[in-house]
């Protein structure tokens, strides 16, 4: 303690920082033991403390003063050691200190309390919870899917039709929206060829073409065949929908191709309305509009196909269409922008569809097997035919909204 630095304690000024004198106090000399500098470093005499010390400092410079805590010594002090009531206390805290355990890089590590039988459990139920209960044959089409992409060992026809693909995630995305959302009923679903080609034509309304999406799903799970539909130019002029549409199963609504797709056996989906139903006024909502002039029939008759009306109730409601910006479709050179009770003014929120309930219904199929040769060149027969089809989705379309008790219920 000869050589010790004296640290200087204040008494006065703010707790914790001292007096800023750097004169030692009493209390700090007490504490010293009684040490001196040598005197080549001795520091010039300090001068004499002020005689206003407070009472509050002279109590605290008694309470630290050794000479009055017999529980303390010069080991204790600043020079000499851990502050403590006593030296004992020290060594107990010291001893407590030196038997904690501490964290080691592989108790810190995420993984550092987790046994590997503990890990495959977590992976085993997770799997269950994602492919259910048959999850390892499900994981294992997966794995096989996955090397098929990308060892590009997987067929598509000459329309770009993609059947694993439409099937796995188009369908599969689209099922909830049909079951749980729109809560699609369907009737006559009998009246769809098992094994053979067919021509789907339906109705077409709300805004978005949801009711064609929803018929493919429908056919499907209740079928099992897919429903080849027949876009309009617009589709396959827009980027990422045409090669979507395409790998959908969807062609361009042309003669040539929906015959090679009749002939072939193909359940083609048609909708003769076109933009003109799809983006009609709430107001006009059920009406059907012009089919065109027959071009689907032409299709039918030259492959001698039969002709299944569907007629679709709900569609309407998603998306009530209150008016129409006939200018700012030019400039996006779209056929129309709607403008519905929730879009644009909520952005794309507003592209939500309502949830209403749904009905389909396909009617008895229409035959022209039994027609003559050539009755496809024959424009009053195929006229006849074509206003047969519409009137009986009509009527169909009357019938149901009479039946249906809410557009939600």
């Amino acid at each position: 303690m000869g050589d010790a630095e004296v640290i200087p304690i204040g008494t006065r000024g703010r707790p914790g920082r001292g007096t800023g004198s750097t004169t030692p106090s009493s209390a700090s000399r007490g504490l010293a033991g009684g040490a001196r500098r040598p005197a080549a470093q001795r520091s010039p005499e300090p001068p004499e403390q002020p005689e206003e010390i407070s009472d509050a400092a002279d109590a605290q410079d008694t309470a630290t003063d050794p000479a009055t805590h017999p529980g303390w010594t010069d080991e204790d002090s600043i020079g000499g050691g851990a502050a403590g009531p006593t030296a004992g206390a020290s060594t107990s805290s010291s001893t407590t200190s030196s038997t904690t355990t501490s964290t080691t890089t592989a108790d810190r590590h995420p993984l550092g309390n987790v046994s590997p039988a503990e890990l495959m459990n977590a992976l085993t139920g997770a799997a269950k919870e994602v492919f259910g209960p048959e999850w390892e044959e499900e994981l294992a089409r997966l794995l096989a899917f996955v090397r098929r992409r990308l060892t590009g060992d997987y067929a598509v026809d000459e329309y770009g039709f993609d059947p694993e693909v439409t099937e796995r995630f188009f369908l599969t995305a689209l099922r909830p929206v049909a079951q749980k959302w729109f809560r699609i009923e369907v009737r006559g679903i009998e009246n769809i060829p098992t094994d053979s080609g067919a021509l789907i034509v339906s109705n077409h309304s709300g805004t978005l073409p949801w009711d064609g999406l929803m018929t493919m799903v429908t056919v499907h799970d209740r079928t099992g065949r897919f429903v080849r539909p027949l876009g309009a130019d617009l589709v396959f002029r827009t980027p990422v929908v045409a090669q979507l549409a395409r790998m959908g199963g969807a062609t361009l609504a042309c003669s040539e191709d929906a015959d090679r797709m009749l002939a072939g056996g193909e359940l083609v989906g048609v909708w003769p309305e076109g933009f003109k139903g799809l983006g009609k006024p709430y107001a006009e909502r059920y009406k059907l509009q012009r089919f065109g002039r027959g071009g689907f029939v032409s299709a039918a008759l030259r492959t001698r196909t039969p002709i299944v009306p569907l007629s679709v109730v709900g569609a309407e409601e998603i998306y009530p269409m209150l008016s129409s910006m006939p200018t700012l479709a030019r400039v996006l050179g779209v056929p129309y922008f709607p403008v519905t009770p929730l879009f644009p003014w909520l952005g794309p929120l507003g592209m939500v569809p309502l949830p209403s309930k749904w009905l389909m219904e396909f009617g008895e199929p229409v035959r022209t097997d039994e027609l003559e040769d050539g009755a496809a060149d024959d424009p009053m027969l195929v006229f006849d035919v074509t206003d047969q089809v519409r009137e009986s989705i009509q009527q169909t379309l009357y019938r149901l909204l009479m039946e249906r008790k809410s557009v939600f219920g």
